[in-house]
């Protein structure tokens, strides 16, 4: 079975298959369904651009499970903003759970669904060997349609939910696959600091956070 890559926006899938096409030189565009994708058959692995915001990524999880419901394992990549203080740029979190954020009920207690990682991809992942230029994090990653560019705000969300990391699509793909069992996994580098300087440091450091994100998942993908 083959793992799926999603990635969120253009750019990120861009430099994800820059990165990933500099090491496994064999590989073919082609599509599932009318969705189009790049395989990369000597490991195993098919990449897709799922589109910003949890509903644009639910759906187009949705559709790729549709297509082919046997996947090993689909996973949420891109960038993230850090919520604590011990992550450095380039960082990579891996999300033991996505935890939405962003459910705003009036009418009931409040709603904080959280969306457990799978265990399997995390052991693997736990197991890899150490690399040398980031660190890798195990934790919560908060998931909400909403940019974090102030200190008040990024606190909020890291108090409500003892997130590592924030970032947009991951629960819409945790959605999809929760309700069709297949496996999930949510896996950001970091890209800034969910502060007032985050959209520079976005685009600032945006290519070389992928990049790490793409090595760390080519040497998973290898064992």
């Amino acid at each position: 079975m083959s793992k799926l890559v999603i990635i969120p926006t253009q750019k990120e899938y861009d430099y994800f298959l820059a990165s990933a096409k500099s090491e496994i030189h064999q590989f073919e565009q082609c599509s599932i369904g009318k969705v189009p994708v790049v395989r990369f058959p000597n490991i195993d692995i098919v990449v897709s651009c799922g589109g910003l915001g949890k509903v644009q990524f639910a759906i187009h999880t949705q559709y790729l499970i549709d297509q082919n419901p046997e996947w090993e394992f689909v996973i949420c990549a891109g960038a993230a903003g850090a919520l604590v203080d011990n992550l450095n740029i380039g960082d990579i979190v891996v999300a033991t759970e996505t935890v939405e954020h962003d459910i705003y009920n009036r009418f009931g207690p409040p709603l904080l669904p959280k969306f457990r990682g799978d265990e399997t991809a995390v052991t693997h992942l736990k197991s890899l060997p150490l690399l040398n230029s980031f660190q890798i994090h195990f934790g919560p990653i908060a998931s909400g349609d909403e940019d974090v560019i102030d200190i008040k705000r990024k606190n909020e969300i890291q108090k409500l939910t003892n997130g590592l990391a924030v970032a947009w699509e991951g629960a819409g793909g945790a959605r999809a696959c929760v309700f069709n069992d297949v496996p999930f996994i949510e896996m950001r580098g970091i890209s800034d600091g969910a502060d007032s300087t985050a959209s520079s440091d976005f685009e600032n450091n945006l290519e070389s956070v992928i990049n790490n994100i793409a090595t760390l998942f080519l040497c998973w993908a290898k064992r």
